[in-house]
């Protein structure tokens, strides 16, 4: 409610530097490479990477050194073999997941389903996005195994975003983070994982100041990969 007040109050300026910041911020590619790859030996963990631009590696040379890789990489840290998939693309919302990237997927052990930010630049409601995140992550757990559900980031610490923008984006991404861990808890087999405070840090952005660096991607995959090995037990 505080996010829709604000955003009504506030639509002019909104507007005109939301034009602005598509004009002026860097347009990034996703991660280079193969979209599938492998880390540590024995009998693998099959993980899948699901969603948005930060699963599609922006901001990363490869996925090696993306979400992906460096999740896989942290994994084998911690003693476990892994196989791992990325389905994702640039500008991708709950509902296009669900109905475009999760069927490419093959059959997999964990998925990390990495969303919410498109769903907030786009305004949708938190009613639209747990009516889409919830369908998303049914049809997931018909299909796979458990889930392990990234927050959505709190976007009023994004660097490239001017105030008020950033101010209303971070109530949206709040809103919608709060309803992703409520429908967590509503999925068996699904769990809610925030983002490390840490992570939104300026030095650990890239160039466009919107996306992780290598050394973003490195410290996020390390939060996650907690959630990942206690999801496969």
């Amino acid at each position: 409610m505080r996010a829709t007040l604000a955003t009504a109050a506030l639509l002019p300026v909104l507007a005109v530097q939301g034009l602005t910041l598509r004009r002026t911020i860097p347009r990034l590619p996703g991660a280079e490479g193969p979209t599938t790859g492998a880390a540590g030996e024995g009998e693998p963990l099959r993980l899948a990477i699901l969603g948005e631009s930060t699963a599609a590696g922006v901001g990363a040379r490869t996925h090696d050194v993306g979400l992906a890789g460096r999740l896989a990489a942290a994994l084998a840290d911690r003693g476990h073999a892994v196989s791992w998939q990325v389905s994702a693309r640039i500008g991708a919302n709950a509902h296009v997941t669900r109905t475009e990237l999760a069927p490419a997927l093959d059959p997999a052990d964990v998925v990390v389903v990495v969303l919410g930010v498109n769903d907030v630049i786009e305004f949708h409601s938190a009613a639209r996005w747990t009516r889409d995140l919830l369908r998303l992550l049914i049809d997931l757990r018909a299909t796979h195994g458990r889930i392990v559900l990234a927050g959505v980031p709190p976007m009023a610490r994004f660097p490239a975003l001017p105030r008020p923008l950033r101010s209303v984006l971070g109530l949206r991404a709040a809103e919608l983070d709060a309803a992703a861990a409520r429908v967590a808890r509503r999925v068996p087999g699904v769990a809610h994982v925030p983002l490390p405070h840490e992570l939104i840090d300026g030095d650990l952005f890239c160039a466009d100041r919107f996306h992780p660096s290598e050394g973003g991607y490195a410290l996020w995959a390390d939060g996650l990969a907690d959630a990942v090995s206690a999801a496969r037990r």
